[in-house]
């Protein structure tokens, strides 16, 4: 089992806001992407280099409400609350065998569920009640079923990821969870105080310097 990370998400109210919100901190006009009727959103997409890309992610005013819950907490009251202001939400891990990654993790990580749109198919854990793991902390999980990661095809607008940082009182709990699911590499943990509210920030090379999305409650 291989796991590496696939992309960061922003989420929004609305899609037009997600879109000015990295225009003024990247820089950059991230183009449209496409619409996940299953789930009633829609996103704006750009790759960010080595298979990683950004999403920007919102509730699709003209979808149809679904029968499940929505994927990244988008129908937790809180959440729609917090995206008032765009912010960095959660990011998503990508595996080569998603069943033996739910069999290994010490938490549920949802429901694996197909998912397609166009040419391009993936599995995703869904939590049953839609919820963000750990508060966006922990990454939902997913395998691409095609060859080349579907990154290669979105906008190059010369932004890289360069690093993911968690930051989190509970940082040995968190390093745990993170062994199990083969992932320690893929972030930089950051212990905080036991009454301090952890948060999620990530370290991007722009056009016009470095700058950090920062996902704090």
């Amino acid at each position: 089992m291989t796991t590496r990370i696939d992309h960061i998400v922003v989420g929004a109210a609305s899609l037009e806001d997600g879109v000015k919100y990295v225009q003024n901190e990247l820089g950059v006009a991230i183009p449209k992407g496409g619409e996940h009727p299953s789930m009633a959103t829609h996103n704006h997409l750009m790759q960010l280099g080595n298979d990683t890309f950004l999403e920007v992610i919102a509730i699709n005013p003209a979808g149809v409400a679904p029968q499940q819950p929505r994927w990244f907490g988008l129908d937790d009251p809180s959440i729609r609350a917090s995206v008032a202001e765009p912010r960095l939400l959660t990011w998503v891990a990508n595996t080569t065998d998603l069943d033996a990654m739910q069999s290994r993790s010490p938490i549920n990580l949802g429901v694996i569920t197909p998912l397609s749109r166009g040419e391009l198919s993936w599995l995703f854990a869904v939590p049953d009640d839609g919820r963000l793991l750990a508060s966006g902390l922990l990454p939902y999980v997913m395998q691409w079923k095609t060859d080349i990661h579907p990154s290669r095809n979105m906008a190059d607008l010369q932004c890289r990821l360069k690093r993911i940082h968690v930051h989190h009182p509970y940082a040995a709990w968190y390093r745990s969870v993170m062994e199990h699911l083969d992932a320690t590499e893929l972030v930089e943990v950051h212990s905080l105080g036991k009454n301090d509210v952890p948060f999620l920030s990530a370290e991007i090379e722009t056009p016009n310097g470095e700058v950090t999305l920062h996902g704090k409650l």
